[in-house]
């Protein structure tokens, strides 16, 4: 095989979007495919939304979405970002935020309203002229702050309420913790990649991400040998290790020492400097070379791995895809 395979299935990724749109209940699904759909190809994830009932989808810049249209003819594409290269949006049929109040010519915008997040955003919101299509805001902290959640809530439903026009406002996380966030339609991201937002993984949702490599040594410490830079694991006693071929390089960051893979059915310890090109796992007992190694699945969630570097799903998914794992596309 090859140094490690990133397989990403997108009949996971279809109920996904099928089972966020029942917690909708009647909002509109817009699928999120910043990064390259987070890490897992916005092409191919952009189709199965849109397959699913996805009825937009949205990009973070509009370099992102103006590679959409060619693969997506019929699809209804928004970008978050600032409005730039305004030219070839209108050709694209792209819909624009406006943050700062200053409306392109002959495209349809989203007037964005700052609530809270103190980011990009207006202060107040103008009265909406004629190519205002939307208008949306952004949760700050849907994830861990119900209090200030609420807050945003209400304040967007004051300022939007003297307005018949598209509204959105909800994230993953407000979509699935805040019915009242929901309003017309929802940008949901993270959920559809079956990760969660929170710490703990999401029910109901599958992972269309899998990624795999094997253990390409297997070596004996005696207690006082270490294994990898900066001896930061020396055996105690007589210890089984495996070299897996992935490094920070692949997307399996330094951070990550201590997190459990799986090796041959068993969670293994990540143990000692994970380097460019290899980390060490520790093994219960001597198993061959080329013995299967899970480092993000059943068994090795991604949430699992955000806990121990401290950091969220989002960035270590973004982080996998740009790495060198070769990536297959299955329809499971």
């Amino acid at each position: 095989m090859a140094r490690s395979e990133l397989t990403i299935d997108l009949g996971a990724f279809r109920r996904n979007v099928r089972r966020m749109r029942e917690v909708l209940d009647g909002s509109e699904l817009w699928a999120v495919l910043k990064a390259d759909g987070y890490g897992h190809g916005a092409i191919a994830c952009g189709r199965a939304a849109l397959d699913a009932g996805a009825a937009a989808l949205v990009a973070a810049t509009v370099a992102q979405a103006l590679q959409l249209p060619a693969e997506l003819p019929k699809a209804r594409l928004i970008v978050l970002g600032p409005p730039e290269n305004v030219e070839a949006a209108r050709e694209a049929r792209l819909e624009l935020t406006v943050a700062d109040g200053r409306i392109p010519e002959g495209v349809p915008v989203h007037l964005k309203l700052d609530t809270g997040m103190g980011r990009w955003g207006l202060t107040e919101l103008p009265k909406p002229g004629g190519r205002v299509v939307g208008l949306m805001s952004h949760l700050a902290s849907a994830d861990c702050d119900s209090e200030f959640t609420e807050r945003q809530i209400e304040r967007f439903r004051e300022a939007t309420a003297p307005y018949p026009l598209t509204k959105h406002l909800a994230n993953s996380a407000g979509a699935l913790r805040f019915p009242g966030s929901r309003f017309d339609a929802v940008r949901c991201g993270i959920a559809l990649y079956g990760l969660s937002p929170f710490e703990k993984e999401l029910e109901g949702f599958e992972p269309v991400l899998r990624w795999e490599s094997e253990l390409a040594q297997v070596k004996l410490l005696r207690p006082g040998e270490s294994t990898g830079y900066g001896r930061r694991f020396v055996a105690g006693a007589e210890t089984w290790i495996g070299i897996v071929p992935v490094g920070y390089a692949d997307g399996f960051r330094r951070d990550l020492t201590g997190t459990d893979v799986v090796v041959e059915g068993e969670p293994a310890p990540v143990v000692g400097t994970i380097s460019m090109d290899a980390l060490a796992v520790e093994l219960p007992r001597e198993l061959p070379s080329g013995t299967p190694v899970t480092l993000v699945g059943p068994g090795a969630p991604l949430e699992a791995h955000a806990r121990v570097a401290g950091t969220i799903t989002y960035e270590l998914a973004c982080g996998i895809g740009k790495g060198r794992a070769h990536r297959t596309v299955v329809d499971a």
